[in-house]
């Protein structure tokens, strides 16, 4: 998924350097509003199994990829999530075909993860998360 083009997929950009410190920053104080929510919802999608591999749209505009799950503000967050998986990247042709195994390879376990999809400004790619850990 890192470092491996394919015009087909979206998939160079998750963690990369080129996310910027203060997009990572923002994007983690408001994941931290949410993580709670994020983390039911994968396992519903998983448990329900509607899919191994959930993703959650975050953007801060109207994007008709999943279903809001999040509005921005609702939680006194910033930005919208959506729900959505695997197939509906591959649908979509977000992701091609040929990406499918690197992409299975690469999704980090979703009980610890989040795995995102940022559409945030001109940053658009995933961006794996760790929940954070109950105290």
């Amino acid at each position: 998924m890192i470092n491996n083009s394919n015009e087909n997929s979206m998939m160079d950009d998750a963690n990369s350097p080129e996310l910027n410190r203060k997009l990572m920053g923002y994007v983690s104080q408001d994941f931290v509003r949410v993580s709670d929510q994020l983390k039911d919802a994968s396992y519903q999608i998983r448990k329900r199994g509607f899919s191994e591999n959930p993703i959650f749209v975050i953007t801060n505009e109207e994007v008709d990829l999943g279903v809001l799950l999040i509005g921005s503000t609702e939680m006194t967050n910033r930005y919208n999530y959506r729900a959505s998986f695997m197939q509906e990247f591959l649908d979509r042709k977000l992701i091609g075909e040929e990406s499918v195994d690197l992409f299975k390879e690469n999704y980090k376990n979703a009980d610890e993860y989040c795995c995102l999809f940022a559409l945030i400004g001109d940053f658009s790619g995933f961006i794996f998360v760790p929940y954070p850990e109950d105290n």
